[in-house]
């Protein structure tokens, strides 16, 4: 029990490290006139993630998820959905953010990545984020309710950040 307790501190630690990263870049795009697209839909992406969270450490908490092959393919999974966060966050930039955001001199990313997965930051880290979470504590009902309760403010995400690029870049 010890070993989850340790992941759920070290997972919320580098999300919170993230999230300064993405606070700082919000803060120098606004101030150079970026505008931000889907508020409220921030929002309920905000609280899904922190309600997913939430419950997949009670119910792993409650449950006494024991560390063996589920949670070790968890972890690897969630692994790989943090490494893909710093990818994506590097090839972004400063552009890079949890809010959607279009800069006054924003430009294309075009790295072949963003050609071959449409949405990097939402399929190759926050899904497997999440699913890796879920499992390594093994929150089938997390995993389950859960998820399908995220899909919907991400789904919505998605078609706003389709919508706002497709406004912005004529080659999007």
């Amino acid at each position: 029990m010890t070993a989850l307790i340790l992941f759920v501190v070290l997972a919320l630690a580098y999300r919170f490290a993230l999230l300064a990263v993405s606070v700082r870049h919000e803060k120098a795009l606004r101030a150079d006139g970026a505008v931000e697209h889907g508020a409220r839909n921030t929002l309920a992406l905000t609280i899904a993630h922190i309600a997913f969270h939430l419950s997949a450490t009670v119910e792993g908490l409650v449950r006494g998820a024991p560390i063996d092959a589920v949670s070790g393919f968890g972890f690897a999974i969630y692994l790989f959905g943090a490494v893909m966060l710093l990818v994506v966050v590097r090839l972004l930039g400063r552009l890079w953010t949890v809010k959607l955001l279009i800069a006054t001199d924003h430009q294309l990313v075009t790295h072949p990545l963003f050609r071959l997965v449409r949405h990097p930051n939402y399929f190759l880290n926050i899904l497997p984020e999440l699913v890796g979470f879920a499992l390594t504590l093994h929150a089938y009902y997390t995993l389950v309710i859960g998820l399908a309760v995220y899909l919907v403010p991400l789904t919505l995400r998605i078609r706003q950040e389709e919508r706002a690029m497709r406004e912005t870049f004529a080659a999007y």
